[in-house]
């Protein structure tokens, strides 16, 4: 049985000053996958990400949403299709004169009708999914780095999303830590069963997570697979950014 593509990009090409940072990308992405787009830093993945949601625009090519093309919708239009979607920001993005309890609701509060007591049960339920329950009444001053990528994750749950998108998730974190947010992913996923695509350069931690990779390489999607292709890939910019080796100029890794 073909599974729906709840993200599809044709052809899309986007510049900024003259530079065209993607450059006729096309991706399907599943309902129900994680998928991590990778590639070298400042090569175009959040400028790809934010094309999911409308916050970019295509100079040249179509995004579509569960079937619908985006690429011109505007308003409320473009506010219902947002609706489907869940953040975890590469810091966290948590509000630093809220609780955790606060930080959570906030969401919950300010998009829909529920009342109180519903709310509050809502967001206790995700902060127990991510073992953060008890913390309700701390401050994200008073957090681990870690915690408060938790908190994050329970704050993008907490809306039940369709599709989540996670920039970076673990940068800054130490080993240990970046494994177990890197369980937590799976672990959500499996109980609430969103769409997740993960932007990292983190290899090869990141496979762990990963229903299929797709490589980012100047402004093009060269190959997309399970981790196991990627890891085997005979594609050379593929093989060099998964060993993390130095071929050819040095010119030619950094830019």
């Amino acid at each position: 049985m073909t599974k729906k593509n709840i993200i599809e990009l044709i052809d899309v090409e986007k510049s900024f000053n003259g530079l065209k940072v993607l450059d006729g990308v096309t991706l399907k992405i599943e309902a129900g996958e994680i998928i991590t787009i990778m590639g070298k830093s400042g090569g175009g993945k959040t400028v790809l990400m934010k094309h999911f949601i409308g916050l970019l625009k295509p100079d040249v090519g179509q995004v579509l949403i569960d079937g619908e093309d985006i690429t011109f919708l505007k308003g409320k239009e473009l506010d219902r299709i947002r609706e489907k979607f869940g953040f975890l920001f590469q810091g966290g993005a948590l509000f630093d004169s809220m609780t955790v309890l606060q930080n959570i609701t906030f969401p919950l509060i300010e998009r829909t009708d529920l009342d109180v007591e519903t709310i509050n049960d809502r967001a206790i339920n995700v902060l127990t999914h991510v073992g953060l329950k008890g913390t309700e009444g701390k401050y994200p001053a008073e957090l681990s780095g870690g915690m408060k990528k938790r908190v994050a994750l329970a704050r993008a749950l907490v809306m039940e999303p369709e599709i989540l998108l996670f920039d970076e998730p673990t940068t800054g974190l130490d080993p240990i830590i970046r494994t177990s947010i890197h369980q937590l992913i799976k672990d959500a996923h499996r109980e609430f069963g969103f769409t997740g695509v993960i932007i990292s350069h983190e290899v090869p931690g990141i496979f762990e997570v990963s229903d299929r990779i797709a490589m980012l390489h100047e402004g093009k999607i060269i190959e997309v697979g399970t981790p196991e292709e990627i890891i085997n890939s005979s594609n050379p910019a593929v093989r060099q950014f998964v060993t993390g080796s130095i071929e050819g100029p040095i010119e030619t890794i950094f830019y």
